[in-house]
Order: C-alpha cells, then sequence, then structure tokens
C-alpha cells in the first residue's frame, strides 16, 4: 500500500525531528487528527554524516520509537519510516519521496537543532512547492528573538550577564533583585577535587534496562553500522519521557547535594560521579528544563540541597545550555568554519580509539567509547584541551564531539567545542581560552597516579604531553594573548623559562605533533 492511500487528504504534514520528544511540542498543538499526519523518519545519513557512536544511534532511534508509540496510543495519526522502510539515505530526501506522495497542503516543524537540516528541509518543500512552516521551539526558556533583544547593542557577549538577566527575568533563585545566597555564582566553592582519598561510597545514577524496543534497536544498529564506533553493551540511558522523569528524581535524590562542590572533580573508574546524567534527556526534549531547574530550587527551599550545589546547576541549564542555543542561531551558518588560531593539524587518531599512553585521555575516551559519555570537565580539560595544544583544526574537533557523545545535537555541541573548548571563534563564546598545564589534571583527578608521564617535567623521557604543549601553546600564540588581561600571567611565566630550555620544550612539542 502506498503512502498516499494510508493518509490521503493530508492538511498539514507535521514533522517530529529526533531531538523533539515532547508532546507540548509546538508543531503537536492544534493538530487535527481528522486531516493531519505526524512525520518521524530515521535517516541513515543521520548517523553517518559524522561517525556516530553507536550508543547514540540506539538512543536517539528508540526515543523516537517510544515516541511514536506514545503518540499513537493516543490514537493519533503517524507515519513512522523505520531505517528498512524507504530507500533514502537523507532524512531531507525521504520526506521530498512523501511530499510526492502524500501532497499535503502544508508542511511544519519546530525549529530543528541543526542549521544544515532547518535549510535541508526548507529547500524540499519549495522545490516541491509546499508551503514550509517553522515553528518557535518554546522548550526553550529564552526564544531567539528574547536572545537578539538581550543581544541588541552590546560590545561583547557574556554568559555570566546573560544569566543574570535570564535569573532576574524569571524570578529563579532570588530574593528581591538580589541573588540567594548573596552571590551570584559559587565557582569558588565548586572547583573542589576529591583529595587522596577519591569521591568514596557513590550512589550509581539509575539505570534502565533496555526493554523490547530498545533490544530491537540495538541489535539493528550492531548490524546496520557494524564499523561505527563505541560500544553498546553498558547502554542503560532513559529513552522515554517516564524514564527521563525517574532519572531526574534520582538525581536531585541521590547526588544534587554533592554536585556542586566537587563538579570539576575527575576520578578514574567513576564516569559519573555527582552528575546528573540528564543532558541527552534534556537535549532530545524527553525534559522539560523548567522542570528540571524547579525541581533542583524546590531542594535548595526544603534543605535537601545547598546553595552552592543548586545555583553550580541551575547555571548550567538556565544559563549555558540557554546561551549557546542563542548565540549558535545567531551565528550560523559561518560558525562553524571558525579558526581564529589557525589550527590545521589533523585529530589524532587515538580519539577513536583510546590508544594512548597517557593516562587521562585513555581513560576518559575509553569511557566515551564505552557510554557515550563524559562530564564537562573531562571534556574541556582533557579531550578539549589536548586538541587546543596540539593545534588540531577546530572542524575536526568539533565533528569528534558530534558524533561521539549521546547528548550531542550541533545547537548544543558546535558552541561548547569551537568556542569555549578550542577558542575557534576568537573570543565570541569565552574570553579566554582555557589552557592549562598537566599540573590541572594532576589537582583535579588520581590519572596522573596511573600515567608514566610527568605533569611537573616539560620536557625529556617522561615529560607530561599536557605540559609541553602547554608552554608551547603560550609560546606560539604570545603576541595574541601577552597582554590580554585574563591570561597576562600565564605569559609572564613563560618568560621566566631560560631561552635554551624553552627551545628543548618546543622540540618536544614539534615531536609530539609529528607522532599526532
Amino acid at each position: 500500500m502506498t503512502a498516499s492511500s494510508d493518509h490521503p487528504g493530508v492538511r498539514c504534514l507535521r514533522l517530529v525531528l529526533g531531538d523533539q520528544l515532547n508532546r507540548q511540542a509546538p508543531v503537536l498543538r492544534d493538530l487535527d487528527p481528522a486531516q493531519d499526519l505526524i512525520w518521524l523518519c530515521e535517516a541513515a545519513h543521520e548517523a553517518t554524516q559524522v561517525p556516530s557512536h553507536k550508543a547514540r544511534i540506539v538512543l536517539f532511534l528508540s526515543a523516537m520509537r517510544h515516541f511514536a508509540e506514545s503518540l499513537r496510543s493516543e490514537g493519533l495519526p503517524v507515519r513512522y519510516l523505520t531505517l528498512d522502510a524507504h530507500d533514502e539515505s537523507r532524512l531531507e530526501s525521504a520526506l521530498e519521496a512523501d511530499l510526492v506522495a502524500l501532497k499535503p497542503r502544508h508542511v511544519c516543524v519546530t525549529r530543528p537543532g541543526e542549521y544544515r537540516l532547518l535549510q535541508a528541509l526548507r529547500a524540499v518543500c519549495e522545490r516541491q512547492a509546499v508551503p514550509f512552516e517553522v515553528l518557535v521551539d518554546d522548550h526553550f526558556l529564552c526564544t531567539q528573538a528574547d536572545f537578539e533583544d538581550w543581544a541588541h547593542g552590546r560590545k561583547t557577549l557574556r554568559l555570566e550577564h546573560f544569566y543574570r538577566w535570564l535569573r532576574k527575568r524569571d524570578r529563579v533563585l532570588m530574593d528581591g533583585q538580589a541573588p540567594i545566597g548573596g552571590a551570584w555564582n559559587f565557582d569558588k566553592s565548586n572547583r573542589k577535587p576529591f583529595g587522596k582519598q577519591g569521591p568514596g561510597l557513590l550512589s550509581p545514577p539509575l539505570s534502565f534496562k533496555p526493554d523490547a524496543i530498545t533490544s530491537a534497536v540495538i541489535d539493528l544498529v550492531a548490524a546496520r553500522f557494524p564499523e561505527a564506533p563505541g560500544r553498546l553493551d553498558a547502554f542503560d540511558w532513559p529513552v522515554t519521557h517516564d524514564q527521563a522523569e525517574a532519572a531526574l528524581d534520582d538525581f536531585i535524590s541521590c547526588r544534587l547535594a554533592a554536585f556542586g562542590p566537587f563538579q570539576d572533580a575527575l576520578w578514574s573508574g567513576e564516569p559519573y560521579l555527582y552528575h546528573a546524567r540528564l543532558s541527552a534527556a534534556l537535549n532530545l526534549k524527553l525534559l522539560d528544563p523548567r522542570q528540571v531547574i524547579d525541581r533542583a530550587v524546590a531542594a535548595y527551599h526544603a534543605g535537601h540541597a545547598p546553595i552552592e550545589s543548586v545555583e553550580g546547576f541551575v547555571r548550567q541549564v538556565l544559563g549555558w545550555r540557554e546561551y549557546v542555543c542563542g548565540l549558535y542561531w545567531r551565528e550560523m551558518p559561518e560558525y562553524l568554519e571558525q579558526n581564529a588560531l589557525a589550527a590545521e593539524r589533523p585529530l589524532p587518531g587515538f580519539y577513536w580509539t583510546g590508544e594512548t599512553e597517557a593516562a587521562c585521555l585513555r581513560e576518559t575516551i575509553e569511557q566515551v567509547l564505552e557510554h557515550g559519555y563524559a562530564h564537562h570537565i573531562q571534556r574541556l580539560m582533557v579531550t578539549g584541551l589536548y586538541a587546543l595544544l596540539l593545534g588540531v583544526k577546530p572542524s575536526a574537533v568539533h565533528r569528534w564531539y558530534l558524533a561521539m557523545f549521546v547528548d550531542a545535537v550541533e545547537w548544543v555541541e558546535a558552541p561548547n567545542t569551537l568556542g569555549m573548548s578550542q577558542f575557534a571563534d576568537g573570543g565570541l563564546l569565552a574570553s579566554k581560552p582555557y589552557v592549562a598545564s598537566g599540573a590541572y589534571i594532576q589537582r583535579m583527578s588520581n590519572y596522573c597516579s596511573r600515567c608514566r608521564f610527568d605533569p611537573k617535567q616539560p620536557a625529556g623521557e617522561h615529560a607530561c604531553p599536557f605540559t609541553t604543549l602547554f608552554w608551547d601553546f603560550l609560546a606560539r600564540h604570545k603576541t595574541r594573548f601577552a597582554r590580554h588581561p585574563r591570561t597576562a600571567l600565564m605569559w609572564r611565566n613563560l618568560e621566566r623559562i631560560d631561552p635554551d630550555r624553552l627551545a628543548a620544550i618546543r622540540d618536544h612539542a614539534d615531536t609530539l605533533r609529528r607522532q599526532g
């Protein structure tokens, strides 16, 4: 039976994308089941445009299939194209085929999470002369119009200013016009390492055993994408709204209180520590950020979590998440091509295998291969920092982060990678490059105790690659940053190094770059 005979006389074809799995999405409002059709499509190209982690593919497909089933259980008309139900590798090509077959009067979609896909969908509808409507994604607390109004007339855009504005506007953690706790942030309290004793007994995050739908998707992905990176043995991510709410409950009850002080800490063999593990559920829209923020704030008011932990968590959801979304759409499409530091080296091959002698890199990448996850400091100050110091081309780093993390959607991944991690945008997102030597990793983790490299040594057989490349980075970019008010101290320290010693360090850095 053809698509047109299955669904005759479609008034509006309502597209639901893999990161839009919320029942309250604008595209699902005012739906007339007698005339409208909900359209979801699994497309191989969405998994292969970057070599996506197997767990990332499973998460998206399983969550989409569960969401489609929930819509059908309401009696809503759903056209769901599985990978083996159509011959098109690209989502937009599958849509074009259905526009020809179904002849809808118009198409609507909530704004996608990727500029490329938005343009591709628009182009298909234009070719077929079908009106195309893009709806505001009010999953976010701050619409793009709100962000543009806030940004208008500002010489520089900074997260801190945006965060304070949004907290005031939405009355989050506020006491009148003042922030609760007497400060806007508690970063000084929230950067503690665990010390030699480690994190102690941890409450593992709630795990979700694959059901029949997820198990079938795991088998499909293993068969269809055998060369994709990553493993599936440990797959236990929430794939439904109910599971995501249970994961939120678990975090609020078991880990939020200790999250703040140790949010930057790292520990071998502990991928989650006190972190929420909610980013994937949020980015697929299985959770509403308002609900997440409200639950954290309620925990503070009930005395279940200190202000340092609650503010640190709220900052990630209300602050960074909203800010990078606004910045992404403001700066696209040029943003993906930014390369302010003229970095052109290829990404080392061990980023895909974990086969490296550096313990911090090896353990972090092996964790990513196992779970499709690393917390923000592992991303920024381990894998991201090494790529920055080595001088890897930002677009290559961007592709790796988009491929390897289950929570990766371009609107959130690209600014965090290109702006925060790689300084490729020249300071648009972050005012300075986040660079450090191996001493930072030694202070914040126990990785160095298991490593043959010495973070105190910048040259020689046991030199830490991070330390070597750190000093080389400072030397290479001295002209740009030596007078920067937030980085000048680092470059003054560079001046104290004996010239012959610095030459040896830079020679060793060249060797590291040749080795990849």
